[in-house]
């Protein structure tokens, strides 16, 4: 069984900086992609950033420059520094990792439980 553990969220002022991370325990052979995605109240679940098994990353337009994600592939772990934060920041955020539990398995997606960052002065 895989689990994911995440961490780091709150409330920030305009302008403050959070950091989320997001641990995967159990069994599985190997993760390929890590992700963050949020989603506001009345809102999709959008992507916010996304780190490759090689380090490649992409952004969401909105957070370009602001969001570093980053991964410890030691620790099974991928972290979200979030800086300049905005109100429209405002949002549930999930951390999203697709593995393969077994060597000859399929990749398979797997979510945390979600952890809310409110930002407000």
């Amino acid at each position: 069984q895989v689990q994911l553990v995440e961490s780091g969220g709150g409330l920030v002022q305009p302008g403050g900086s959070l950091r989320l991370s997001c641990a995967a325990s159990g069994s599985f052979f190997s993760i390929n992609v890590m992700a963050w995605y949020r989603q506001a109240p009345g809102k999709q679940r959008d992507l916010v950033a996304i780190v490759t098994s090689s380090g490649s990353t992409n952004y969401a337009d909105s957070v370009k420059g602001r969001f570093t994600i980053s991964r410890d592939n030691a620790k099974n772990t991928v972290y979200l520094q979030m800086n300049s934060l905005k109100p429209e920041d405002t949002a549930v955020y999930y951390c999203n990792v697709r593995l393969k539990p077994r060597i000859t398995s399929g990749l398979y997606d797997y979510w945390g439980q979600g952890t809310q960052v409110t930002v407000s002065s």
